[in-house]
Order: structure tokens, then C-alpha cells, then sequence
């Protein structure tokens, strides 16, 4: 098979190659998956790149945990009936050796799910790290029907998906972005954004949200914890899947009297039960058509390692690599 693989850590140009690898085999409990399209996330190229500084888990890593493809092969204790199927993966390269920039791989199978017909490639693609994420942080703590929701960096892979899902969920749902000139870029109903480069942003987000926000969905915790504690009910919560400044400096006894939740999310490492729901809520949610991607780059694997750098340089567009030739 082609595959994109690298054999040690650092810039993705340096490290990154493309060539023929043996075909991964189904094992017990394994599903076989021809990869249509891959998808590109921050956490990937961080891998890719030696980001905290840890060895290479495995000798050799075909990187990229999300894909949507079509099942090839089962292993044993699989349903023979699985095979044909359309699925979303997810997860393929955590704590794995072989993700999903390769023209096959090999998952267990409740990593594999069904893809309704209604369904495309590209959302399919993305709807597992940035999908899982985005869901834990709206949902994790309980349902958000009649609450209100801010969610930060609605342009991006995580906070878009975010914003819809809240919106899917029945909450009131504020969203923001960089400057002013980004506001022309979201396209997302139901959802009322602000510029953070406005001064006073604080008052009227909290003036949208009647009084307070309930829940935060965060990108950047460091820069914007200022502004959640000013905007935030008392109990509400703050659920951060990213950060700028690895060492915040927060304000302490604001968030206490305010009896702030502050939930830190690691998608690798979710409770089972809590994707279980995300896994059903992102595919019924695909398939009424409540959530879409609006910007996506598909890049043939030969390119993976722009992929990569423009992961890096910050874009928001989702990035997808298809490891044959689209037709």
C-alpha cells in the first residue's frame, strides 16, 4: 500500500515520507479500512514533530488518527457484514503505530463507525478528533438545552463543530472570533459572534447571554481566562481543549466565589462511556445535517507534508490528505 510514514521526529518536510509499506492485516476484534480521505489535526503534527520532547513511540508511525473510508476486511469475532460498509474512523493512531495517511488501515473495530449514506467524506473526516473534542466540551457536563454557550474560535476545526452542536443541542449559543475581520468568515446559524479585538467585548457577551454564560468551550485558556471569568454564571463551567501560554496565570478567588468548573479535555484519553455518546451524537447529528465543515483543503498524500505546515502556521481550514487519486 502508499502510505505517508516517518521514522523519527521533526519538521514535517525533513521527516515526512511517501512510499509503499505491506498491508496492514485485520487481527481478532479488527476491521480492514480502505481510506478514502485523512484527516489533519494539530495533534498529529505535534507527534510529527517531537512536541513534548518524548522519544518515538514506535520505530516507525504512519501518523493521523481520523479518516473516512470504506470497510475492506474483518478480522476474527467481526460481523462478516461489515464489509462494503461506509465508516468513520477515529483514534487510529492513538497508541498505535499505524494511523489513517496510508491507502489501508487496521482499527478495532468499535473505532470504525457506520456512515450514514447522507453522509460525505469530507465532514466523515473530520468528525473524529475535532468531533469527540467539541462534544465532550458542550456536553460533559450534562445537556445544554436552554443554557447558554460560548465557544470560542468558531472558525476552527474544534469550535466550529462546537458552535453547531450546541446549537443542535437547544442551548443559546455566542461565539467568537480573533478580529473584526473575521466576522465576515462565519457561517454558522444560530449563532451570534463576537470580535475579541473589540474593546469591552466582556459586557455585552454577557448582555447576549441574559446575565451569564453557563459554559465556555476554550481555545486558547491563557489568553482569553480574563474574559470567561468576566462572563461566566456562578457554577458555570470552562472546558479547555487548548492554550497559548503552557503556565496560565489565573485570577483564583474570582473562580471560587463564582464556584467555576474548570474542565481540562485530552481527547486521547476520554472516558469510554463519554465517546460512546459522542460517537452516536456526531453521526446522527452528520446524518440530519446539523453539522457540516465549511472549509476543507483535500490534498493528495504526495503533499501530506504541506498538510502538515499549514497545520502549523495556524490554519483554520481543515486539511485532508487522500491517499489514492480522487476520481
Amino acid at each position: 500500500m502508499r502510505a505517508a510514514y516517518y521514522d523519527t521526529t521533526g519538521p514535517a518536510t525533513e521527516v515526512l515520507r511517501v512510499g509503499e509499506l505491506p498491508d496492514p492485516q485485520p487481527g481478532p476484534g479488527e476491521v480492514l479500512v480502505r481510506v478514502t480521505l485523512s484527516g489533519v489535526n494539530p495533534g498529529d503534527t505535534k507527534k510529527r514533530a517531537g512536541w513534548t520532547g518524548a522519544p518515538m513511540p514506535y520505530p516507525r508511525v504512519v501518523p493521523h488518527s481520523d479518516a473516512a473510508g470504506v470497510v475492506e476486511a474483518v478480522g476474527a469475532g467481526v460481523a462478516p457484514s461489515r464489509v462494503g460498509r461506509r465508516v468513520w474512523v477515529r483514534g487510529a493512531q492513538s497508541y498505535r503505530a499505524g494511523g489513517t495517511a496510508a491507502e489501508l488501515t487496521a482499527v478495532p473495530e468499535r473505532l470504525a463507525t457506520d456512515l450514514p449514506d447522507t453522509v460525505g467524506d469530507v465532514l466523515a473526516a473530520c468528525l473524529g478528533i475535532p468531533g469527540v473534542t467539541a462534544h465532550r466540551a458542550v456536553f460533559g457536563d450534562g445537556p445544554v438545552s436552554g443554557r447558554t454557550v460560548l465557544v470560542h474560535g468558531v472558525l476552527g476545526g474544534v469550535g466550529s463543530l462546537a458552535a453547531q452542536l450546541a446549537v443542535w443541542g437547544g442551548a443559546r449559543v455566542l461565539g467568537t472570533v480573533r478580529s473584526g475581520a473575521d466576522l465576515a468568515e462565519v457561517a454558522l446559524p444560530g449563532v451570534t459572534v463576537f470580535a475579541l479585538d473589540r474593546p469591552g467585548v466582556a459586557e455585552p457577551v454577557r448582555t447576549a447571554a441574559g446575565g451569564g454564560v453557563d459554559r465556555v468551550v476554550e481555545v486558547s485558556f491563557s489568553d482569553n481566562l480574563d474574559l470567561d471569568a468576566a462572563v461566566l454564571r456562578n457554577g458555570g463551567v470552562l472546558a479547555a481543549y487548548g492554550t497559548r501560554d503552557a503556565r496560565p496565570v489565573l485570577d483564583f478567588w474570582p473562580l471560587l466565589f463564582a464556584n467555576t468548573t474548570i474542565r481540562l479535555l485530552g481527547s486521547d484519553d476520554f472516558p469510554a462511556d463519554a465517546v460512546d455518546a459522542a460517537v452516536q451524537d456526531l453521526t446522527t447529528a452528520a446524518e440530519s445535517g446539523a453539522i457540516a465543515v465549511p472549509d476543507a483543503d483535500v490534498l493528495p498524500l504526495e503533499r501530506v507534508a504541506e498538510a502538515h505546515d499549514r497545520i502549523d502556521a495556524g490554519t483554520r481550514r481543515r486539511q485532508l490528505v487522500a491517499p489514492s487519486p480522487q476520481t
